[in-house]
């Protein structure tokens, strides 16, 4: 709290406050704090303000000549009603000013949204509620940089493993992207630099960007260091928080030499760790709220073996061969086909639901057709807690359906029987499941060194 901070800078008497590297509660502080003449260095309590304050933010970006999702400000259910009116379903909404996407949810409808609004409003009185267009199976990119006030130097640009919609605190990314264009990378990293001078930043920034198709939209900037810099730090070597502190204390980009991300020869994968097996009931299906604990990195000479690593080390190791289930929303039905013709499942044997099932037989895919729990036993639920299922790949959506799949996803958790709930998860771990991974081990101060893994 501001009264806290206030008594211990009291006592401390500092000759300058970081704000950059306690998330979202700092910068909340970071105004009252300089009206009590505390002296913050770094990024100006202005600039802070200007990227968090959605109307001046959205100025911003129409003056830089950059895109964001059609978006409005609510602060009543009406208003909510009326402005959603104008951009249309589905939405993102959510407080402003909260951190891990807390009370942040996707809408499709009148209904849903009068039912947000009032618990919203109830529980975050003083913020107004945001409504963003969601962008439908949109790529979504993280990039994080440093400036000296003059130049700006772009450290790593991440792409999510999940799409859009899922918290970037709980999706994996890999670094550098393995999807994205040479071409459309150059264009975040430009619009970084851009938005980074304009802001007149010193130290650290976090971007967020949607990627659909070749068009590129602002999510959000964050005037701080982001849970990402202890990832690319230790996927690059270069130590963010460490050289964006020798910036804000007045020294410049030019003596420190950073080493650009652009230059490695191998990929890192963060993949976020979950504590649902600590909490029973609790849904284990990702959205837009935050719901990891933690975060472990696999480094690998290619994408899919550093995407093994990286799951391995959260404890939902990839298995070999066996038995796979799917059971995918319609709108699905086509990648999945897609995906698993392409990859020629041959170490492993496919049960399905009904609808999953017919589309892949269709396609000529083989597969064993398995009840959905309400159809009776014995069911995939039955198949899981008897040890007949290695890997599970379930989408779904509305509110029937996450309900009818939801003892699927108990029971994976109770059987530790790794489990992904997105398309993106789905294709990352197929992936990886026919790529053969040799394990070379080094350490990560050789890795830098020029060394491979």
């Amino acid at each position: 709290t501001l009264e806290d901070v206030l008594e211990v800078i009291a006592i401390e008497k500092p000759r300058g406050v970081i704000v950059q590297y306690g998330g979202q509660t700092p910068l909340k502080l970071a105004r009252g704090l300089e009206t009590a003449g505390v002296p913050i260095i770094g990024t100006s309590p202005e600039s802070i303000d200007l990227a968090e304050d959605r109307e001046q933010f959205k100025n911003f970006l129409f003056e830089l000549g950059l895109r964001q999702p059609a978006n409005r400000i609510a602060r009543s259910t009406q208003d909510a009603l009326s402005r959603a009116s104008e951009i249309g379903f589905p939405l993102v909404v959510r407080p402003s000013y909260v951190l891990g996407g807390r009370a942040m949810e996707i809408v499709f409808n009148d209904h849903d949204l009068t039912k947000y609004m009032g618990e919203a409003l109830a529980n975050s009185e003083r913020f107004p509620i945001l409504l963003d267009s969601f962008l439908e199976n949109a790529i979504e990119v993280d990039v994080d940089a440093i400036s000296d006030g003059d130049e700006v130097f772009v450290a790593g640009v991440m792409e999510h493993i999940e799409q859009a919609g899922v918290h970037s605190g709980d999706s994996a990314c890999a670094l550098p992207p393995h999807n994205l264009s040479d071409e459309l990378k150059e264009q975040l990293e430009h619009q970084v630099v851009r938005m980074a001078k304009a802001l007149r930043v010193v130290g650290l920034m976090n971007v967020q960007f949607a990627v659909k198709g070749n068009d590129i939209y602002v999510i959000e900037v964050n005037p701080r260091a982001s849970r990402t810099a202890p990832f690319v730090s230790k996927a690059t070597g270069f130590s963010l928080p460490y050289i964006g502190a020798r910036c804000m204390f007045g020294e410049k980009l030019s003596r420190l030499k950073p080493s650009a991300q652009s230059k490695l020869n191998y990929f890192s994968v963060k993949e976020a760790v979950f504590p649902f097996e600590k909490f029973p009931g609790v849904d284990p299906l990702l959205g837009p709220e935050m719901k990891s604990t933690g975060e472990v990195m696999g480094i690998g000479r290619t994408f899919a073996e550093a995407f093994n690593k990286a799951q391995e080390g959260a404890g939902m190791t990839l298995p070999r061969s066996g038995t796979i289930f799917v059971s995918v929303k319609d709108e699905d039905k086509d990648a999945t086909v897609k995906l698993l013709k392409n990859f020629g499942v041959k170490k492993f044997k496919i049960y399905a639901t009904d609808g999953t099932a017919k589309i892949l037989a269709a396609n000529n895919i083989v597969c064993e057709r398995v009840n959905k729990v309400l159809e009776g036993q014995p069911h995939v639920v039955d198949m899981i807690k008897n040890g007949d299922i290695d890997l599970i790949i379930n989408t779904t959506e509305g509110k029937r359906s996450k309900a009818d799949s939801y003892s699927i996803r108990a029971s994976a958790l109770a059987k530790r029987v790794p489990y992904t709930t997105t398309m993106a998860g789905a294709t990352a771990a197929i992936l990886s499941l026919m790529e053969e991974n040799e394990r070379n081990v080094i350490s990560i101060q050789k890795l830098h060194d020029g060394g491979t893994c």
